[in-house]
C-alpha cells in the first residue's frame, strides 16, 4: 500500500467516526433524556479524543510527507484530498489531547446549562460555564495560531471556512456597514407607506405546520429515505450524506418561523446529499466550509422561497393546510408577509434585509471575546448596546438577547460570520443559476425545484472540497465573494 492509499484508509475511518459524532450530537438535542447528559458528555469527549489520537498518530507525519512526494502520480481530486488531509492534520496536531477532551466536556456542560437557563431568562446561571468554554476556546485559538502562523481568530475561522481570513471579512462587512443601516430604514419606510398586512386566521396548529413543512421539503427535493425532520431548541442539520437529520421548532398559531426553518435546513440537507459519493468519508468529499454550506440553506430560504413565484405556488397549499379563508390568505398578502422587514431581535426570525445586521453584531462581540476585550459577564450589556446601534432595537431580556443562539454555549466561535458570507454567496449563486437556465424560476413557480437543484448539483454540490471558496464562486458565478449581487437583489425585491 502506498502512503497515499494508507492515508485514504485512515481518513475513511476518521470520517466514519465523525459521522457517529454528528448523530450523537443530534440525539442529544432531539431524543436524549435529560438524565443522559453526563453520559453523553463522556461519550462525546472520548470520541473526540479518539479522533484526535488517530489524527495525530506518530506515523501520520511520515505518511503525509511520503504522499507529498508522489503528487505527480495523483489525480487532481487525489491531490485536493491530500491537501485537505494536510490541513486537518495541522489543525489537530496544534492541540494537545488533554485540551481536546477539556473542550468537549466544557462545551457539553455549557450547552446543557444554557438550555435550562434560557428558558428561565437566567444569564447569570450560565456565566461560569460560558467563561470556562471561552477560556478553552482561547487556549485552542492560541495553540492553533502558533502552529498555523495565523492570528487567533483566523485560526478559529479556518476550521469553519478553510482559507477565509478576518481581513477579508472586515473588508466585506465594511461594505455592508456602509449601506445597510440606511437601506433598512428605506425599506421599512417604503413598506409603511404601502398596504397593511392582513392578519391570518385559520387553524395554525403544530400538527398542521409539520404537515406543511413535510410537503414543502419534499417539493424542494428532500428524500425521507435518506433523512428525517424533528424538533429541537434551535433548528440545525446533522448526520451524514446518506442519513441527514434536520430540525425545526414550532410556535402555536404562527407558521412562518417553522416553515422557513424547515426550508433553511432542507437547503443544508440537499447540499450534504449532493456531495460526491465517490469521495465519501474523505476530506475532499465533504462540504466546502460553512460559507458555502450557509449559501445553500439561505439560497433556498431567502432567494427561492421568498420569491413571488414560490409564494404563488405555495399559497393554495397553505390555505388548505390551515383552513385559511378570505383576502388574508391571498398570494399578495402572503407575499407581503414574507417580505415584511421588521426590527426583530431574533436572528432566526429575521428577514433577509435585517439578517446581516444580526451577524455584524455577533461578529463584533465574538471577536472581542476571543481577543480578551469583552468579558462574559459584560456580554448582556454589550449585546444591548450593539442591538441599539446596529439594528435600532431595544432588547427586552437576555433570553431573546445574548442567550438566543446556541453557538457560543456549544463552543462555536468563528462560525457566525459565515451566515452573512453565505447570504452574499447565495445571492451570487442564485443569480447565476437563473441567468444560466430560464427554467429555474418557472420551475419554482410550479413547485418543481429540479432545474435549480440540477444547477446546484453541477456547480456546487458535486465539487465537494475540491475547490476553495472563492475558486468555487468564481467558477460558478464569474466573481469572487462580494456584496454586489446581494445589494442588487435587495434593491430589486424591496425598493424597485
Amino acid at each position: 500500500m502506498t502512503a497515499y492509499q494508507d492515508l485514504e484508509a485512515r481518513f475513511r475511518r476518521l470520517g466514519v467516526l465523525g459521522g457517529v459524532e454528528q448523530v450523537l450530537h443530534w440525539d442529544r438535542a432531539v431524543m436524549m433524556p435529560q438524565g443522559g447528559a453526563t453520559a453523553r458528555s463522556d461519550q462525546l469527549a472520548e470520541l473526540s479524543r479518539l479522533e484526535h489520537d488517530l489524527m495525530t498518530a506518530p506515523e501520520m507525519a511520515d505518511l503525509l510527507a511520503a504522499a507529498a512526494e508522489t503528487t505527480s502520480e495523483l489525480s487532481p481530486w487525489q491531490r485536493a484530498n491530500l491537501g485537505g488531509m494536510q490541513r486537518l492534520w495541522r489543525h489537530a496536531t496544534a492541540l494537545p489531547g488533554d485540551l481536546v477532551t477539556a473542550l468537549s466536556h466544557a462545551n457539553s456542560a455549557c450547552e446543557m446549562i444554557w438550555r435550562e437557563a434560557r428558558g428561565r431568562n437566567d444569564f447569570t446561571a450560565v456565566v461560569p460555564a460560558l467563561e470556562t468554554v471561552l477560556a478553552r476556546v482561547r487556549d485552542k485559538a492560541q495553540a492553533k495560531a502558533v502552529a498555523l502562523d495565523l492570528g487567533p481568530y483566523d485560526a478559529l475561522l479556518d476550521a469553519y471556512d478553510p482559507g477565509m481570513r478576518q481581513a477579508e471579512i472586515d473588508a466585506i462587512f465594511g461594505d455592508l456597514r456602509g449601506f445597510l443601516p440606511d437601506l433598512i430604514g428605506q425599506v421599512i419606510d417604503r413598506q409603511a407607506a404601502g398596504p397593511a398586512l392582513l392578519p391570518l386566521g385559520g387553524e395554525i396548529t403544530v400538527a398542521a405546520q409539520r404537515a406543511l413543512g413535510e410537503r414543502i421539503m419534499a417539493a424542494i427535493g428532500f428524500d425521507t429515505d435518506f433523512g428525517r425532520l424533528d424538533v429541537s431548541h434551535h433548528p440545525f442539520t446533522a448526520g451524514v450524506p446518506d442519513d441527514v437529520r434536520i430540525t425545526t421548532r414550532y410556535k402555536e398559531g404562527a407558521f412562518t418561523e417553522s416553515l422557513m426553518g424547515v426550508i433553511h435546513e432542507t437547503g443544508h440537507a440537499l447540499y450534504e446529499r449532493g456531495l460526491p459519493e465517490a469521495w465519501r468519508w474523505q476530506p475532499v468529499g465533504v462540504a466546502r466550509g460553512m460559507t458555502i454550506h450557509e449559501s445553500q440553506s439561505l439560497l433556498m430560504e431567502m432567494q427561492a422561497c421568498r420569491s413571488p413565484a414560490f409564494v404563488s405556488f405555495a399559497t393554495p397549499i397553505m390555505r388548505d393546510t390551515f383552513a385559511g379563508t378570505g383576502p388574508a390568505w391571498a398570494a399578495d398578502n402572503l407575499l407581503r408577509l414574507y417580505h415584511k422587514v421588521d426590527r426583530t431581535p431574533i436572528r432566526v426570525e429575521a428577514d433577509e434585509v435585517m439578517y446581516p445586521a444580526h451577524i455584524l453584531l455577533r461578529y463584533d462581540l465574538e471577536t472581542a471575546m476571543v481577543a480578551g476585550d469583552l468579558a462574559v459577564a459584560d456580554l448582556p450589556g454589550a449585546w444591548c448596546d450593539g442591538m441599539r446601534a446596529l439594528l435600532g432595537i431595544d432588547v427586552a431580556d437576555d433570553k431573546d438577547g445574548c442567550m438566543q443562539d446556541i453557538h457560543w454555549y456549544g463552543g462555536d466561535f468563528g462560525y457566525f460570520p459565515t451566515y452573512t458570507l453565505g447570504a452574499l454567496a447565495a445571492a451570487q449563486l442564485f443569480r447565476a443559476a437563473c441567468d444560466a437556465d430560464a427554467g429555474v424560476m418557472a420551475g419554482i413557480g410550479r413547485g418543481d425545484f429540479t432545474p435549480l437543484l440540477a444547477w446546484l448539483r453541477a456547480h456546487v454540490h458535486s465539487k465537494g472540497s475540491s475547490l476553495g471558496t472563492n475558486e468555487l464562486l468564481e467558477e460558478a458565478t464569474g466573481a469572487p465573494l462580494g456584496v454586489a449581487a446581494f445589494r442588487a437583489h435587495i434593491d430589486a425585491r424591496y425598493l424597485a
